[in-house]
């Protein structure tokens, strides 16, 4: 699920931008010679001046991607035993003219772009069997699941009405912004907020809260843009939450989505409606490196797997459980994930999906989340533990972090974990590219998890004979660890150590993990 950085009230967290802007390109930058706090990429290169390289495949589970963008077009994966739009599958894989990936949102009927959350589909299921019921009657495992509905029924309401909450908060705001661009001519600006004459308490109220924004380096149209897509996601998030999610999905692409056992359906519209997340995601990794145009990805020889299977709202188990699949038969040997929701039905047959990345050495690297959330105490889907209490080895949780060492380096949305989080990568400010060749910032474990997988298949292009696992415990081992106590995820003053908010106490680095595997960090 997407997720927006914005609160249930009147304003715009300015959690996100408690720090300057940071460089275009810290991502790839070094705590130790650099003084923020990226990967080490660019030192990673230098390190490997004359080693060789094996392409590797990253598939992106994600929204979408926009194939066709100046700074990827030339790494994206190509499907060599399929001739494109001829409408035969002439691999025979099961999917038609999937020349550069798959989507397992749309069909012939177009493709999905809202979608309810997960929980709003599991009371709408329950409701059409209970709300109308002789709830007196009910005998032997119908009494349990009557329970659980009305515990569903009660949070699903909540929730909803947080939302609608949210919904209002950020319409005041929206409605700020319209009042301040007509005292100035119809455009958004510095000079233009400083000169705005407040109707009343709320927008002196807000007036101060954007003059802060704007004095930590945000742009106004940046700010703007940000208050539309909150806007529009939540109103969506509200809207398609009231409907019925799963003839909506029955009649756009044409699944049986009470059959989890499907695995053909779809189409090969990779792009989607809404690409922005997915490429986004897929820059960070793969962008073309030293071609002078926009940003330098992390990784040269690779090749981006676009897969479609995340909506603007919660994702469907089935599709996950297919994404993975796919990806593996493709030949992905890593799979980001920068998606997760609060409730999985089907885990089970994600588990299996898991399981199967597993068998044929593939590494899943996933985003913790962006609520704030401690993980040990509650858990999002997908992850790493299977209902049979299992922990698969060839996964990796990531929370995200900003640029400067200090306590506020930990990015204040990221959920953590002692236990369940592995470690952080780069997640705040990072700039990469959007569709119709362009660039922006943007902030979650979303990003911190492709930088991840990045890092992750600079070391599998450079020493492909490790096996998913080992690139893991590789990563793990080489953290750049931080000793100063850092403020929780959450709260505004509760400081704690790195090794109470993740597994390995630090910051993924890819110097580290090659010299490392090259044997040049031993101490003399």
């Amino acid at each position: 699920m997407t997720k927006y950085f914005i609160i249930g009230s009147l304003f715009i967290s300015t959690a996100l931008f408690a720090q300057k802007k940071a460089p275009e390109n810290w991502l790839l930058l070094s705590p130790k010679s650099d003084k923020v706090y990226g990967t080490g990429v660019e030192n990673a290169y230098v390190t490997l001046t004359g080693k060789k390289t094996k392409t590797v495949i990253v598939a992106v589970i994600d929204s979408g991607t926009d194939i066709e963008h100046e700074d990827l077009k030339e790494v994206i994966w190509t499907n060599a035993g399929e001739i494109a739009d001829n409408g035969i599958d002439d691999d025979k894989n099961g999917y038609v003219d999937d020349v550069h990936g798959w989507s397992f949102l749309g069909g012939k009927n177009g493709d999905i772009n809202y979608e309810a959350s997960e929980l709003a589909r599991m009371y709408q299921r329950m409701s059409k069997k209970f709300e109308n019921a002789d709830t007196t009657k009910l005998i032997g495992a119908e009494v349990k699941e009557f329970q659980e509905y009305k515990k569903i029924k009660t949070t699903f309401l909540k929730e909803q009405e947080e939302n609608e909450q949210q919904l209002a908060g950020i319409q005041m705001f929206s409605d700020f912004l319209d009042r301040a661009k007509k005292q100035n001519n119809g455009v958004l600006s510095k000079s233009g907020l400083k000169n705005y004459v407040p109707e009343n308490k709320t927008d002196e109220k807000i007036q101060k809260r954007m003059k802060l924004l704007f004095m930590l380096g945000i742009k106004p149209e940046e700010l703007e843009g940000q208050i539309t897509e909150g806007k529009k996601a939540i109103e969506n998030m509200v809207k398609y939450n009231k409907m019925n999610a799963d003839s909506i999905r029955q009649y756009v692409v044409g699944d049986n989505v009470y059959n989890v056992n499907e695995r053909f359906y779809g189409c090969n519209r990779v792009k989607g409606p809404d690409a922005l997340h997915g490429t986004h995601v897929s820059g960070i990794i793969a962008a073309i490196r030293n071609n002078k145009i926009g940003i330098n990805g992390i990784v040269t020889d690779v090749k981006i797997m676009p897969v479609r299977a995340v909506p603007n709202g919660d994702e469907r188990d089935k599709d996950i459980a297919n994404a993975i699949r796919y990806a593996v038969d493709n030949g992905a040997t890593i799979i980001n994930m920068s998606f997760g929701k609060y409730y999985s039905p089907d885990k089970k047959m994600v588990d299996d999906a898991v399981q199967y990345a597993l068998s044929k050495d593939v590494l899943l690297i996933h985003a913790a989340g962006n609520d704030s959330k401690n993980s040990d105490k509650e858990l999002s889907f997908p992850n790493r533990e299977l209902l049979s209490g299992t922990l698969v080895p060839n996964w990796l949780e990531v929370g995200a972090n900003s640029y400067k060492g200090g306590k506020n380096l930990i990015g204040t949305f990221s959920n953590y974990g002692k236990t369940k989080v592995d470690l952080f990568a780069p997640g705040v400010d990072i700039y990469s590219t959007v569709p119709d060749n362009k660039y922006l910032n943007e902030s979650g474990t979303s990003m911190a998890s492709p930088t991840t997988a990045g890092v992750a298949a600079l070391i599998r292009c450079y020493f492909p004979e490790l096996k998913a696992e080992e690139v893991k415990a590789l990563l793990m081992k080489t953290v750049v660890p931080y000793k100063k106590k850092v403020i929780k995820p959450g709260t505004k003053k509760s400081k704690v150590k790195m090794t109470e908010l993740c597994i390995s106490g630090g910051f993924v680095n890819a110097n580290n993990a090659v010299e490392d595997l090259m044997g040049l960090n031993k101490k003399k």
